[in-house]
């Protein structure tokens, strides 16, 4: 019989295995590094704002339904939504990762002391 793990564990580790941050220097440089571009999904902004944040990677889905946004209209929204950014640096086997998500400030930390705590 093979041992498996349940679906809370395996968020568990991946939450161990990602970073959180806020400091854009470092979104910008780890973005950039994996040609990556800020983006917003298309129809979502109105007047000054872009919509709904993304990062666009080169050869994904994203051609279709996103819009490169500057770096600049990117952090004011993602200051403006006190966001945090969620990412890997590698994956599992040690490749370069382009996992990354935007998520609440508030859920960034919250993840940060339950994977210290456990």
């Amino acid at each position: 019989m093979a041992w498996t793990r349940d679906k809370s564990e395996e968020e568990e580790i991946s939450m161990s295995e990602s970073k959180s941050t806020t400091d854009h220097q470092k979104i910008r440089s780890w973005v950039e590094e994996r040609g990556g571009k800020p983006a917003a999904v298309k129809g979502t902004g109105s007047g000054d704002d872009p919509g709904v944040l993304r990062i666009d990677f080169p050869g994904y889905t994203g051609e279709e339904s996103l819009q490169q946004i500057s770096w600049e209209q990117f952090f004011d929204k993602f200051e403006k939504e006190r966001l945090a950014f969620l990412y890997q640096e590698e994956t599992k086997e040690g490749n370069e990762s382009r996992f990354s998500k935007l998520t609440n400030r508030e859920s960034a930390d919250h993840s940060k002391r339950a994977a210290t705590t456990h």
